[in-house]
């Protein structure tokens, strides 16, 4: 199965490009983190940089979408990947010069995190062109393998490079979007053209346009109401708490916590290649089941709050995590229309990220008065509840509709 889709020459450049620069991405959110808490000493600051990588989606992440649906994707695409090898260099160099400060760094996340607004839908939107509707569960399978597989290969490098300084993740990062530019020159396919009018009213209109068309579809709505609310919940505890937790118990939190990113990457590998067997098309039922697991697992690491237990959670949230994920985007794919790819993900994303930025500045302000336990444990319950009733409403609508269809429909 997996053999037969990487024969595609396109396929494959696109799983390595997208790969090496999701490595990349991953090294030097880290390295944004560590350097901030390196600078200021203060899980406030922290907490700011975080938000700094995630704002920019909701000031550009809609516009993104629609100029991925307006300009051609595979040009676009190597032009962003050329502007942020710069902007990720300056960081390195600053600081081998003594002359990088917070406020710089801030700035720099800012705008690598405004670029891949327009990056990463087109990168989306890139792959239903390059797949047929046979192949496509299947790509989509090694594309978040790869992408979020890296993060087994990323603890190991970066706990090597921590040897000499978090500021090499930074040169790795820009590595690795010189490698994207290549592979993205080595893809072959043609895209089809819209009319679509390309004026600043105009791109407002195609956002409209999009939402108007995405109201109208329930399970779209309801896949993208029920995900704000998923990840609101998961993103502090997942990418701040877990890491402010291992500074109060270790004196190498930041070897674990590099170390506890490769296990969830490998238990997302594994599950990623198991469900193309068992999964050819996926529904909002798979993406609820998935949710309920991922839910437990951030539930569980609260309630133990020890370091081996937050292992285990990280496990259970490896295996559910990629289940939504793929259900999410399998769903994408196939209910929106070609010509509005580039806006769904954008959309998809905007809402991804305003959950993350509510969630990181109200957990922010919520830490100076409650345990990270407490907020762990309460996040991970309420993910749980959201999930198993939103899949109960669905089984019982889903039952009730089959009892409404004629006998003859199952024979």
């Amino acid at each position: 199965m997996f053999k037969i889709t990487l024969q595609n020459k396109n396929i494959r450049y696109y799983l390595i490009g997208g790969g090496v620069s999701r490595l990349g991405d991953v090294l030097s959110a880290m390295g944004f983190l560590f350097l901030a808490y390196d600078l200021t000493g203060s899980s406030v600051l922290t907490t700011g940089m975080a938000i700094a990588e995630t704002a920019p989606y909701l000031l550009f992440g809609l516009i993104g979408g629609v100029i991925a649906d307006w300009l051609p994707r595979k040009r676009l695409l190597i032009i962003l990947d050329l502007i942020r090898i710069p902007l990720i260099l300056s960081v390195f160099l600053l600081h081998q010069f003594h002359m990088l400060s917070y406020v710089y760094l801030l700035i720099i996340s800012f705008l690598i995190q405004t670029v891949g607004c327009f990056f990463n839908p087109a990168h989306r939107a890139i792959l239903p062109i390059i797949t047929d509707s046979e192949n496509r569960s299947v790509t989509n399978s090694l594309n978040d393998t790869v992408g979020r597989g890296v993060t087994v290969l990323s603890p190991l490098l970066s706990v090597w490079l921590l040897s000499f300084g978090a500021i090499y993740f930074f040169l790795i990062d820009a590595l690795t979007y010189l490698i994207s530019v290549v592979c993205l020159l080595q893809l072959n396919f043609r895209e089809q053209t819209h009319a679509m009018t390309k004026s600043i009213r105009g791109l407002f209109l195609s956002i409209w346009d999009f939402f108007i068309w995405a109201k109208q579809q329930v399970t779209i709505r309801q896949l993208f109401l029920i995900t704000f609310l998923i990840v609101f919940f998961n993103t502090w505890v997942w990418e701040v708490g877990l890491l402010l937790a291992l500074v109060e118990m270790s004196a190498k939190s930041e070897e674990i916590y590099a170390v506890l990113q490769g296990v969830f990457g490998g238990i997302v590998i594994l599950t990623n290649l198991v469900i193309p067997f068992f999964l050819k098309k996926m529904t909002i039922t798979h993406y609820l089941c998935g949710a309920v697991i991922w839910g437990a697992g951030i539930t569980y690491y609260g309630i133990f709050y020890q370091v081996e237990h937050f292992f285990i959670g990280a496990i259970l949230v490896g295996v559910g995590l990629p289940i939504a994920s793929l259900a999410r985007v399998y769903l994408i794919q196939t209910i929106v229309p070609v010509n509005k790819h580039g806006r769904a993900f954008s959309s998809n994303a905007f809402l991804l990220y305003l959950a993350n930025t509510v969630s990181l500045i109200l957990y922010g302000i919520l830490v100076k008065f409650l345990s990270i336990r407490w907020l762990m444990i309460s996040s991970g319950t309420v993910i749980l509840v959201i999930s198993i009733i939103g899949l109960t409403v669905f089984l019982i609508k889903r039952t009730k509709f089959r009892r409404r269809l004629p006998i003859h429909f199952f024979e």
